[in-house]
């Protein structure tokens, strides 16, 4: 049974995501290659090799982050470590690249950007470890007042001021 469906939905955004960003940088250092024009100077063989580079460069990081998002859902816990470190790294690049694909590309590439950063922070956010265990209820008192606590041990007051005798 799945419980929490939203690392599942990540792994299969991201996964595509990977093969479609490989493909576009693949597709573009094909062009520049057939093209065999120069750029400022820039060695056109340079520049096609470059950017295949960064086609499986980027295809990579993404079906890794895709990866650490299935094994989140799979294990149903909370990334750890360095799969962490990737997934809020996923999401800080979808940021910047939402706030330049605004202007460069337009609304809907933002849109798009927007959805994927919103459901890795989602990822992050719904498998989050609490801090602390919380304390077991056994000994609150049966009226249902919590015997002055919140969650089993935070004063709803502060202690009363001591008096002078």
């Amino acid at each position: 049974m799945v419980r929490r469906p939203v690392a599942w939905l990540v792994a299969l955004v991201l996964l595509v995501e990977a093969l479609g960003i490989a493909a576009v940088n693949w597709f573009l250092g094909v062009v520049v290659d057939r093209q065999d024009m120069s750029l400022a100077g820039l060695d056109p063989q340079m520049m096609s090799v470059s950017s295949k580079v960064g086609a499986v460069v980027f295809g990579l990081y993404f079906a890794l982050c895709a990866l650490v998002a299935l094994l989140v859902g799979v294990r149903d816990r909370a990334p750890a470590g360095l799969g962490r470190i990737l997934l809020i790294s996923a999401a800080v690049v979808h940021g910047l690249l939402a706030a330049f694909a605004w202007g460069l590309v337009g609304p809907s590439a933002f849109v798009y950007l927007v959805v994927v950063l919103g459901l890795i922070v989602l990822l992050l956010m719904t498998y989050d470890r609490p801090d602390a265990p919380a304390a077991s209820r056994a000994d609150a008192p049966e009226d249902g007042t919590g015997g002055g606590t919140v969650d089993g041990g935070t004063p709803l007051t502060p202690p009363a001021a001591p008096t002078a005798p």
